[in-house]
């Protein structure tokens, strides 16, 4: 009896252990890789708009930063694709598979869609059940901000499906194609087994100053 409550000991101190890695340490790790992308960005901006490098959209470590103020874990970087590698390290990813999401720098329609961890490795979507209908949803690139309203919101639905990521969504209650953005991630909290979904769209676009003042909605 002696040894196995020894080991029943042993086995709950692992298993909190692989707890804390999982809910905090990947938190940390991500949070330090993403900063040191963040950084890489903002800098490739400030030297194309001193004329002292390219500056692309696209510096490979990010293509902007995502703002939602209801969800309040600050500005999140956002990279090209949604595989595992991608988000752990604590970014939002957006769509490019089965369905190509549409950047709204091209000035077209569709539907601009990203996921995020909801908890561990950032887990940058945690508070997505903190929006409501009517909040902004922000997101900054290095010469616009563009300014999205929410309008629909779907709780759980199953991973699997696609629809909701559709360049005219549905599912959102909308019947013709428009200027969208759409946040997915993981529900309950701590488990995979759903998918909850937040929709805006587009109000406006503002020019970037030579401050970088943010529009009201992140004031």
């Amino acid at each position: 009896m002696g040894v196995f409550g020894e080991l029943l000991i042993t086995g709950g101190l692992v298993l909190g252990l692989f707890v804390v890695y999982s809910l905090w340490w990947t938190n940390v790790i991500a949070d330090r890789q993403a900063d040191k992308r963040a950084d890489k960005v903002r800098h490739n901006w400030e030297a194309s708009q001193a004329g002292k490098g390219p500056g692309a959209l696209d510096t490979g470590d990010g293509i902007g930063f995502l703002h939602v103020p209801s969800m309040r874990n600050g500005e999140v970087l956002v990279r090209e694709g949604t595989a595992t590698k991608i988000l752990n390290g604590g970014v939002a990813g957006y769509y490019t598979d089965p369905v190509k999401a549409t950047l709204p720098t091209t000035g077209k329609d569709g539907n601009f869609a990203l996921a995020a961890h909801r908890d561990g490795h950032g887990a940058k979507f945690h508070n997505i059940d903190k929006v409501d209908e009517g909040d902004p949803i922000v997101f900054e690139t290095k010469d616009d901000w563009y300014v999205y309203k929410v309008f629909a919101i779907l709780p759980e639905t199953s991973k699997y499906n696609v629809k909701v990521l559709g360049s005219v969504p549905e599912q959102a209650g909308v019947k013709k194609p428009g200027h969208y953005i759409t946040l997915t991630t993981c529900t309950p909290v701590y488990t995979s087994t759903y998918r909850y979904v937040v929709w805006g769209k587009l109000v406006r676009v503002d020019k970037v100053d030579a401050d970088r003042t943010p529009p009201e909605e992140l004031d």
